[in-house]
């Protein structure tokens, strides 16, 4: 069982039907949760044109793509920030390719390229019903920093010098 992770264009058809798993399942956890419905496929449809994911394409980001086998598998994008840390973001696999080895080594990758950009550190924020993503950070030696925005999504705010 082969995993490969490239660098991927934000506004492929790959990278844009993989950003559109991601926010239906981390929208769709989150109104269960919070108002007992899934997501409304109107707003999923607005979010999705409205983040298109610009800020993860060179020179100061990277969106990289994680294929098993050769099919595409999730996401891990990184965005340079002034103060030279780097933000993980979008950060994805597809819930039948967890377990799999698959979270540790695009966040292990995007690490890598933050600091191929000269980063010092990677950060992160992250809601606390995203479970797995909390277990493989803290696993990765993520730890809780000072919050970097006002965020209200953002239920841990993660940090790791790189």
């Amino acid at each position: 069982m082969t995993w490969t992770v490239t660098p991927e264009r934000p506004d492929s058809p790959t990278a844009a039907a993989l950003w559109r798993a991601y926010y239906t399942e981390v929208s769709d956890r989150y109104y269960l949760l919070h108002d007992n419905r899934r997501t409304d496929p109107a707003e999923l449809e607005r979010e999705v044109a409205r983040r298109t994911g610009g800020e993860l394409a060179p020179p100061t980001g990277l969106l990289l793509v994680a294929r098993f086998e050769g099919e595409p598998a999730g996401t891990a994008g990184i965005r340079l920030r002034p103060d030279g840390s780097a933000e993980l973001t979008r950060v994805y696999l597809h819930e039948h390719m967890r377990g799999r080895g698959g979270g540790a080594l695009l966040v292990e990758a995007a690490e890598s390229a933050a600091r191929t950009l000269g980063a010092t550190r990677v950060v992160l924020e992250t809601r606390k019903d995203l479970t797995e993503a909390l277990t493989l950070y803290r696993r990765l030696g993520y730890e809780e920093i000072t919050p970097y925005s006002d965020d209200i999504y953002a239920d841990h705010t993660l940090g790791k010098p790189l």
